[in-house]
């Protein structure tokens, strides 16, 4: 792996274990095995890394939730499929909960830069379910309930409520 690959990998583990506060640059430059000039030839600080970090997980994401529901062309099923997709991340990685809400607890609210791609994965992840989803006001409850869960399983460490939520959305989509 070359370096950046190597430092990008080091922080989706420290930053997961850790949090992103707690994780210094002189960590992930000894765990990652790279010297800190090249460090800082791909990163001028901390906060670039989180935002390349954030970018990263972003696409890895997003290209995983929609190979899972490729197969669904039905509204309903998609949209279950999708919160399907939740209960197999979650078993993945051990109720890891969202890279971006986790971080996103642990930046002061001016930062613009990492907040703004946070913002983004968010929108995005609305927008998915409103190109699923006909109605607007549905898909943003669908929406609703799939950001609560991931914080509800992760803070429970259970998929109960995901489950709870698929029903729901039985109820919602026709």
């Amino acid at each position: 792996m070359l370096p950046k690959e190597r430092i990008l990998d080091t922080v989706s583990v420290l930053f997961h274990k850790q949090g992103y506060n707690a994780t210094g640059v002189n960590q992930i430059i000894e765990e990652a095995k790279v010297a800190k000039a090249s460090f800082y030839q791909h990163f001028k600080s901390k906060e670039d890394l989180c935002v390349a970090f954030l970018n990263e997980r972003h696409t890895f994401w997003f290209n995983a939730l929609e190979n899972f529901t490729l197969s669904e062309k039905e509204t309903k099923a998609k949209v279950l499929t999708s919160f399907d997709f939740l209960i197999e991340t979650n078993q993945k990685e051990n109720f890891r909960g969202c890279s971006f809400l986790n971080i996103l607890s642990e930046i002061p609210s001016d930062n613009t830069k990492i907040l703004s791609v946070i913002q983004s994965h968010k929108t995005d992840l609305r927008e998915y379910f409103k190109a699923i989803v006909p109605d607007n006001l549905i898909a943003d409850h669908v929406y609703l309930l799939f950001e609560s869960c991931i914080i509800e399983s992760q803070l429970f460490k259970s998929n109960d409520l995901i489950e709870q939520s698929k029903k729901i959305i039985q109820t919602l989509i026709s």
